[in-house]
């Protein structure tokens, strides 16, 4: 198989070549992947691995992203390819319509890509316009999403934004924040933590049961967490987590079981007019405790977007 080379190597570690149609990236402290054909967006189920504990997720890939939706109940003309489920074990009692599909990780099957090299770090940017629409939309709205991936720390950078193609009361965005967690009984992970909620032990995931039922989190004035954390403490006691660095962009979250953990999220729930924008920025990676995410938030908090220019990145 022959391999692209992108970056060089110099004084730091930060690198990534083509591997067929995966990003390979090594930074000095963990190795990840992004696919650009097949199941895409985001970091490729079972790549991400801590290089000091030998750590990695247990997921279908983290920061995964789907499709547009809006709150209600579909109207009964609305084609049945074109109707959103609900009310059933997988998606719970929680109403919602499609606004725009495909949903990109299982449908879009190849996007365009570019990486770019920096100076102790490598960014891969990915996007994608949707081609398909209820109505009364129309399609056109954009996702982008930039990863990056630096050097001296356990975790990389997500900044998931979409542009709107239509007048939306109340538009979101569907993605996995930060991974779903593939297991049996338990045997790949200790307990979750939703700092919404609290720890929650394995023993809570051995019998399915639908969003609506438990630990689902709806955005409410006055009710927005301090900070927004999300994931698992895996069997070696290493966190996988996902932070939201500004909390009040996540309008849903479900952690429910459904022959895995379901990690759905949310972002935006907002009034956009065509040609607005809105996104958000997780921090996902390996922590020792809790608090060591919690002070990652707190040194980035309120971040909304984040810039790649030149050889630098910047959160803004």
């Amino acid at each position: 198989m022959s391999i692209q080379t992108f970056v060089m190597e110099v004084e730091w570690l930060a690198k990534a070549w083509l591997d067929g149609s995966v990003v390979r990236i090594e930074t000095d402290c963990y190795y990840a992947a992004v696919q650009t054909k097949g199941y895409v967006t985001g970091v490729m189920g079972g790549s991400f691995i801590d290089k000091a504990t030998g750590a990695k997720d247990v997921g279908f890939g983290l920061v995964i992203v789907d499709f547009l939706l809006e709150p209600g109940i579909d109207a009964e003309d609305t084609p049945k390819e074109l109707r959103y489920h609900w009310g059933d074990a997988i998606h719970g009692n929680i109403p919602k319509r499609y606004v725009e599909l495909p949903q990109i990780c299982t449908q879009a099957k190849e996007l365009p890509f570019e990486v770019v090299e920096g100076d102790g770090f490598i960014a891969v940017h990915q996007w994608f316009t949707w081609n398909i629409s209820r109505q009364p939309y129309k399609a056109g709205s954009k996702w982008e999403q930039w990863l990056v991936f630096p050097d001296g720390v356990r975790w990389f950078i997500s900044y998931d934004s979409v542009t709107s193609a239509n007048d939306v009361d109340c538009l979101l965005l569907r993605m996995d924040m930060p991974c779903h967690i593939r297991h049996n009984r338990g045997d790949t992970f200790k307990q979750v933590y939703l700092s919404y909620y609290g720890f929650i032990p394995a023993e809570a995931f051995f019998e399915d049961f639908p969003p609506h039922e438990r630990y689902l989190y709806r955005r409410e004035d006055g009710k927005v967490p301090k900070r927004f954390i999300r994931g698992a403490q895996l069997r070696n006691g290493v966190w996988l987590l996902g932070i939201c660095l500004k909390p009040s962009i996540v309008y849903e979250a479900w952690c429910h079981q459904r022959g895995y953990v379901c990690m759905i999220q949310e972002i935006g729930g907002l009034k956009v007019r065509a040609s607005d924008s809105f996104g958000a920025v997780h921090i996902v990676g390996f922590f020792d405790d809790i608090y060591e995410a919690e002070k990652t938030f707190d040194e980035h908090e309120g971040k909304g977007s984040l810039k790649v220019e030149g050889r630098k990145w910047e959160l803004v």
